[in-house]
């Protein structure tokens, strides 16, 4: 039989009071108004992060590819608009020719605005932290550049990844006789890919963002508890943006 230690044991013996903690905590931290504000940044930085991105990763390999893995993996982020999302960069990678010095340090710097007010944000849960000690300003100031690497690498090696998926899609097999399409193990493939992913982003985050060190369990926890209630907030707003939201017809497409 399984026991559970510490605070494990805390939460499994009285979770009402848990959830009651988290939720008078959070509203003590103003938690709305934090993940308002990633939000709005994360929305603000997303196009010239994935410009930089492209551009970058175009010269490795073909940008229909790129742009193709790209659609299939910001429904993660972006539910329901990563077309739009995609035309606009396919728009502007079509004239990357016309990108200058200064729009080129313009888009580095929105692009890192996401994960500094990220940062923040991470203080503020993490407050107990900072009292104790602060992070060098070199390191905070370097550390959105290294994330955007980061996610350049992994999208990288998600291409990669899903084009020998895609191949492995058009084939088949034989059982007993019969002869079955790969397509349906592709595609589940592709989505535990992309959900992997995920949590894993919001593992590094949870494991460099707050100020001290974080151990790689409890970093772990937290990408895996996000990342599942992100799936699951996801779906949900996929459904509401199919069925019942009216958002396009009233502002357009994103």
């Amino acid at each position: 039989m399984l026991r559970l230690r510490g605070s494990a044991a805390v939460v499994a013996n009285h979770p009402a009071a848990f959830v009651r903690a988290v939720l008078k905590g959070f509203r003590a931290n103003q938690g709305l108004l934090l993940a308002g504000a990633v939000a709005y940044y994360a929305l603000l930085s997303l196009i010239p992060l994935l410009i930089l991105v492209l551009i970058a990763l175009s010269h490795l390999i073909d940008e229909a590819r790129l742009l193709a893995t790209l659609r299939e993996y910001l429904e993660f982020a972006v539910p329901g608009q990563s077309g739009a999302l995609v035309e606009e960069l396919r728009a502007f990678l079509a004239h990357r020719d016309a990108l200058g010095g200064l729009l080129l340090a313009t888009m580095l710097f929105f692009s890192a605005l996401a994960f500094t007010v990220l940062e923040n944000a991470m203080s503020v849960i993490f407050f107990h932290r900072v009292a104790v000690r602060r992070r060098h300003f070199l390191v905070s100031a370097t550390m959105p550049y290294l994330f955007i690497l980061f996610l350049a690498v992994g999208l990288l090696v998600v291409t990669v990844v899903a084009g020998r998926l895609q191949i492995l899609a058009g084939r088949h097999i034989s059982v007993f006789g019969e002869l079955f399409t790969m397509d349906a193990l592709s595609a589940t493939l592709l989505y535990l890919m992309g959900v992997l992913g995920e949590i894993l982003m919001l593992t590094a985050i949870y494991l460099v963002m707050p100020v001290g060190r974080l151990s790689l369990r409890h970093a772990l926890i937290g990408g895996v508890a996000a990342g599942l209630l992100w799936e699951l907030t996801r779906h949900v707003l996929v459904w509401y943006y199919a069925t019942l939201s009216q958002i396009q017809t009233v502002y357009g497409s994103l």
